[in-house]
């Protein structure tokens, strides 16, 4: 924790726990598939799994390891852990096996949590099985470890491992207490927030700080998500705040339920994950009757940006907002790494409090994940607007040189999703004679047996871009590639457009 930073309240989780149970302990915590738990029973239940972990041997600093999905018994078990100072690394269920024995071999957890009929990695530690946690949630204390600082580690956030093996960021209570200092709109105190994402995402695992002390009740959609089950859970569990990705709310507003729902109770839905149609936005505050704002953040930053709720439909759609009030941003040269001019393009830098504290057991890759000012490279790229707002139009990684001019893929996929025949686009740089390189669009078009001809998008793109812009070859699909990290598999893409011929579009 940096000199400068003086803590006023809670200085931990634990602590901010405590609190949120003396003052509403009669308060759903979480509710999911009809269970209800409040937080006087979360807390219960987190003693007697913190208990248990001291008897098994757990000393602060070791590592807990999660492999159970969402649920209400993953909530007391990740802050079970919190209060017996160890480390929770939650394990997505999406990742594959030897993903899944790659986190646990390197994090050698002193214990493990894992369903009752799940194969578990070698060198998992003790096996605490599913079916033995009511037993571990009602174990009396014993002992209490040694008090907790705001510089304890509290969790490691893995990344989707898309491009190699996936990468551990460390979180401590300080970042996350900043990550809540910082999230604006998306919170208010009394919130009954809906969760589709995994708690393993750091959508989760890096918000439980936001969640006591807003004192917010979580309720679950649960696996696997459909638009019917959201609508139902808005209109029954009084739903206040709800995020997604745009396919799934191009679902829920598609499913004919949402037009006798009740969703009053909403007073706004997020939206973000991937380019976002400002037909989108402004359908989604027609039919939902709420505000809508998008986000802006990855694994490594906590938080980074987002737009406002009096931001209009056009700003909502084509920027990510506005940097937040703890977060230092600026848009630099990834050559010369020197700042570049207003409305330049550029890769986007953040710093805060709120970043991850490195990655686990890797301090070359934690050490190239940050500039000679601390600054964190997103790999993103993108500029700042006159009105200070933020447009992202591309990764680093993912901008193609087409004949000479550079190209970022996020830009034409705005482009190509405001097109009404297309429902979803994700684009990439594929090898080519001459040009060096050309763009291929990967398309989800709106009505399956009737979808949009190359030269329609391209004519759509030329309307809205740079010629060199328009993408050379189209292939449509019934989905896109979507791993663990709940984004598109542009790594996946890229191999299918590299073996593409002219037949093929």
């Amino acid at each position: 924790m940096s000199a400068d930073r003086r803590v006023v309240g809670p200085a931990t989780v634990a602590d901010l726990l405590a609190a949120a149970v003396r003052a509403h302990p009669d308060r759903d915590a979480y509710v999911h598939e009809g269970r209800r738990v409040t937080y006087a029973e979360l807390d219960r239940a987190s003693a007697g799994f913190a208990a248990t972990l001291l008897a098994l041997g757990v000393v602060p600093g070791d590592v807990v390891c999660l492999l159970i999905p969402s649920s209400i018994e993953f909530a007391a078990c990740y802050l079970g852990a919190i209060r017996a100072g160890a480390i929770t690394s939650a394990v997505n269920q999406r990742l594959a096996g030897p993903e899944r024995a790659s986190i646990v071999r390197r994090t050698e957890p002193r214990v493990t949590v894992a369903l009752d009929d799940q194969q578990v990695p070698d060198d998992a530690g003790r096996i605490v099985r599913a079916s033995e946690l009511g037993l571990a949630f009602a174990s009396p204390a014993r002992r209490t470890p040694a008090p907790a600082d705001p510089t304890d580690q509290v969790a490691i956030v893995w990344t989707s491992g898309t491009t190699g093996e996936p990468k551990g960021a460390i979180y401590d209570h300080d970042a996350l207490r900043t990550i809540h200092e910082g999230m604006g709109d998306l919170t208010r105190p009394g919130d009954r927030r809906l969760v589709s994402l995994p708690f393993a995402h750091m959508g989760y695992m890096t918000r439980i700080w936001d969640e006591l002390a807003a004192r917010t009740t979580l309720v679950l959609v649960g696996e696997p998500w459909t638009a019917a089950r959201q609508i139902e859970l808005i209109a029954a569990e009084r739903i206040t705040m709800v995020t997604g990705v745009p396919t799934q709310w191009e679902l829920v507003l598609a499913h004919p339920s949402l037009t006798t729902a009740d969703c009053s109770s909403l007073r706004l839905a997020g939206v973000g994950g991937s380019a976002v149609a400002p037909d989108l936005v402004r359908r989604m505050r027609e039919q939902l009757g709420c505000a809508v704002i998008t986000r802006y953040t990855s694994t490594e930053a906590g938080l980074i940006s987002g737009t406002r709720i009096s931001d209009d439909d056009e700003t909502i759609a084509n920027t990510v907002g506005v940097a937040s009030p703890v977060v230092d941003l600026r848009i630099v040269d990834p050559g010369t790494e020197q700042p570049v001019a207003d409305g330049e393009v550029g890769e986007i830098r953040s710093r805060s409090r709120a970043m991850f504290r490195g990655y686990w057991r890797d301090p070359e890759r934690s050490a190239a994940a940050l500039d000679a000012d601390g600054y964190l490279r997103t790999g993103d790229l993108g500029a700042i607007g006159d009105d200070g707002n933020l447009r992202i139009v591309g990764r680093l990684k993912e901008m193609y040189i087409r004949g000479g001019y550079n190209v970022y893929p996020a830009e034409v996929e705005a482009v190509l999703t405001s097109h009404a025949a297309v429902e979803q686009a994700a684009v990439v740089g594929s090898p080519a004679p001459v040009l060096g390189e050309i763009g291929v669009a990967f398309v989800v078009p709106v009505t399956p047996s009737e979808p949009p001809a190359l030269e329609t998008l391209r004519a759509w793109c030329r309307e809205h871009l740079a010629d060199y812009k328009a993408p050379d070859r189209l292939v449509v699909v019934d989905a896109l590639p979507v791993p663990a990290g709940h984004k598109t598999d542009k790594r996946a893409l890229a191999e299918r457009a590299a073996t593409l011929t002219e037949e093929h579009t």
